[in-house]
């Protein structure tokens, strides 16, 4: 499959919240995603624009969002990054001990899984976290449901290794979500 991978742009709010909501869909989102497809679709146009901005090739830094486009411009896939400083509690709740990005909203449709897109889409985030040179980040870490077993071996393939960490998402008392990092290369 031809794809072509590259940050969003700042005015392609309509685009990334047509993905998000498809993913929102997708029959695993109870297990990948913190958001449900009613509460995002009820959120406001500023939301999504500023969303955008936020994760933009021009925004501030502190996140970016890469898409798998297909030649004709239809977006196929995503994943977005967040930069987490160290000794600063995270979105999460955490305090990360170093210098690290996180990797959330990983979502390939389903024609194009298989095609490599995920792969594609991996390596420009990774490439994008270790291009930071204020932070130095030091490891790309990602949480993955217990039960998704299709995402975990995905990202081992990618070289994600579980950290044995666990933490309690998604409104459950139990700690059910996995942490996965890939250390900076040498």
């Amino acid at each position: 499959m031809d794809l072509s991978i590259r940050a969003i742009r700042s005015d392609e709010w309509e685009k990334a919240r047509e993905l998000r909501l498809t993913a929102l869909l997708d029959p695993v989102a109870h297990l990948a995603f913190l958001d449900t497809h009613e509460a995002a679709a009820a959120r406001p146009d500023s939301f999504w624009q500023e969303r955008t901005v936020g994760a933009s090739e021009d925004g501030p830094g502190a996140a970016r969002q890469f898409v798998a486009e297909a030649p004709d411009g239809r977006w196929l896939g995503t994943v977005t990054v967040l930069v987490e400083r160290a000794g600063t509690e995270s979105l999460f709740g955490d305090v990360p001990e170093v210098e690290q990005t996180h990797v959330v909203g990983v979502f390939v449709r389903g024609e194009a899984r298989g095609s490599g897109a995920v792969d594609a889409l991996f390596e420009a985030a990774a490439e994008w976290s270790w291009s930071l040179e204020e932070p130095r980040i030091e490891r790309a870490r990602l949480y993955v449901h217990a039960e998704n077993t299709r995402a975990q071996a995905a990202y081992r393939r990618l070289g994600f290794v579980a950290t044995g960490a666990r933490v309690a998402l998604h409104g459950s008392e139990e700690a059910n979500e996995l942490e996965h990092a890939l250390p900076r290369p040498a």
